[in-house]
């Protein structure tokens, strides 16, 4: 098994979007994707040079997408390595995929010195803090969202 990431340019936005779709609908099945994310979500994630996207490729097929990269700390003149996303396909899961890419997007972030390297996670998927878990990450902090108004 060979485990590459390349570019996702462009010319791969409808498989992009497709693919994200897939990994927001299995952490929410209720997401529905909004205009501005249709319009919006990949333009605007290819348009920061800041961030790298790529897709997982596992023996020639696209087997998911990884996007990482750095940001500006909010309050220090300093920045944050980002893990915003990594998903496996279902059928290329438990193979040890996800490992190797996270390592793969750990070095390159370890390359811009950034002061940190942190990520989050969806409350209750658990394969996802054991494999941040088992990569040395820990975990510092929950995050509240403001429950939605039921009208």
């Amino acid at each position: 098994m060979t485990v590459r990431m390349d570019t996702i340019s462009a010319v791969d936005r409808e498989a992009f979007l497709a693919m994200a779709e897939r990994l927001f609908r299995s952490l929410n099945p209720a997401f529905v994707p909004h205009d501005d994310w249709k319009r919006s979500y990949f333009e605007n994630i290819l348009e920061n040079g800041h961030l790298s996207l790529r897709w997982i490729v596992v023996d020639e097929y696209r087997a998911g997408f990884v996007l990482f990269g750095v940001e500006a700390h909010r309050f220090l003149p300093r920045f944050n390595g980002m893990i915003y996303e990594l998903y496996i396909e279902p059928k290329f899961r438990r193979k040890g995929i996800a490992q190797i890419v996270a390592r793969q997007a750990i070095q390159e972030l370890q390359s811009k010195s950034p002061s940190k390297i942190q990520l989050e996670i969806v409350e209750g998927n658990h394969a996802a803090a054991a494999l941040w878990q088992s990569l040395g990450f820990r975990k510092v902090s929950e995050r509240y969202v403001l429950a939605e108004k039921k009208e």
